[in-house]
């Protein structure tokens, strides 16, 4: 078994979900969730399809977001992986819906960090079996620190 990373390419300030599911129709399934839960939200999605032509499937609203969706996923080319490239929105507010779609087994990470994904690959193909997203935690926050994390999530609407 080979085991490596791979770095998801995409913009500093761009968000990622990065999971996994089991059918064909799940690029389609993952759109409709998305557009009914954030309308607003500009998406690419794509899905490595596991059997048959084992092809990476692929919709979105935007063409630069689906063309980064289908280039990170024949990079990492794991079988049932998927990856929804966002803007205009931020993974809080689709994840529910995202993990409500009934083919979705798992989420690997939801953010704007940047990604590793740790592949393994064996004679059989290609899974990942996990992700390294962002970096190493320096400290305990402080008081102070937890004013300001309270503070931002006030301004920025998320807790009032």
């Amino acid at each position: 078994m080979d085991l490596r990373t791979i770095k998801i390419e995409k913009p500093a300030d761009m968000n990622i979900i990065i999971g996994q599911a089991h059918f064909i129709k799940t690029v389609e399934d993952l759109h409709e969730a998305i557009v009914t839960t954030a309308p607003a939200m500009k998406f690419g999605v794509a899905f490595c399809e596991s059997s048959g032509p084992a092809l990476v499937r692929f919709s979105g609203n935007d063409e630069k977001l689906t063309d980064i969706a289908k280039k990170n996923a024949m990079q990492i080319g794991t079988g049932h992986a998927f990856f929804i490239f966002m803007e205009n929105g931020y993974p809080i507010n689709i994840l529910n819906a995202v993990k409500q779609v009934p083919e979705v087994c798992r989420i690997f990470c939801a953010t704007s960090n940047p990604v590793e994904v740790i592949v393994a690959e064996s004679p059989l193909g290609r899974g990942i079996m996990g992700v390294i997203d962002g970096m190493r935690s320096r400290g305990i926050e402080s008081d102070e620190e937890i004013t300001r994390r309270r503070e931002l999530l006030r301004k920025i609407g998320y807790k009032f």
